[in-house]
């Protein structure tokens, strides 16, 4: 257990193929993403190489690297410290994220078949299962597949690299609030499903901008509280 209280099994297996240091980066990543690591949590290197299995030399270049992505702040004669989003921060990446996402869920209704919307349905069952068992990493997982899904029967592979730049970001923001999003959320998922059936692209636009607004304000309200 490291000191700052990293939850037991939540270190993820190092699988053997790749380079070490992109598979040390890829593990914290992870654990900052599910926020298994907290935002402002201290980061001791010789506890994480022990949980991973690794020495402090790959660990200390992932942390540099976060550092440089803006996950991870190096504080000097501090050491290493998740990074604390600012309101701000989050306002302008999850207004960014609206942005994208109304315009691949129009794309979307404009271009998916009937297997794009199976596929959609099969997801948003699932997320509603994960909601009703209070699986809140399922649920955030499959949300994220689910926006994943739309942004891929858009179509547009430059929408699709733009909205990969922000998606690990939108799931750190979206993890807190994603139980108080609850079924709500699944809802509206299955709202834009039906306006992407009917392939209703205005429709599709304006459920996709209200869903990613209300997860805005959601994460808003509470940092606030």
């Amino acid at each position: 257990m490291l000191s700052a209280g990293l939850p037991q099994g939540t270190v993820p297996k190092l699988e053997r193929p790749g380079p070490l240091r992109e598979r040390v980066y890829e593990a914290l990543l992870e654990l900052i993403t599910t926020r298994a690591l907290r935002p402002g949590q201290h980061l001791v290197e010789s506890e994480l190489a022990g949980h991973l299995g690794v020495s402090r030399q790959p660990v200390r270049e992932a942390l540099q690297r976060l550092n440089t992505e803006g996950w991870v702040d190096l504080r000097p004669a501090q050491g290493a410290f998740v990074h604390e989003p600012t309101e701000s921060e989050a306002d302008q990446l999850l207004s960014v994220r609206t942005l994208l996402e109304a315009e691949a869920a129009r794309l979307a209704a404009a271009n998916s078949g009937t297997a794009g919307i199976e596929a959609l349905e099969d997801l948003c069952a699932k997320g509603e299962q994960a909601v009703a068992d209070d699986d809140v990493d399922l649920a955030v997982a499959t949300n994220a597949a689910f926006h994943a899904k739309v942004m891929e029967l858009a179509g547009n592979l430059v929408l699709a690299e733009l909205a990969a730049q922000v998606d690990r970001r939108v799931r750190w923001y979206y993890t807190p609030v994603a139980r108080q999003r609850g079924r709500q959320s699944w809802i509206e998922h299955r709202e834009l499903i039906a306006a992407i059936s009917a392939r209703d692209e205005k429709r599709a636009t304006e459920v996709m901008r209200a869903h990613t607004e209300h997860t805005r304000k959601t994460y808003h309200q509470h940092e606030q509280s």
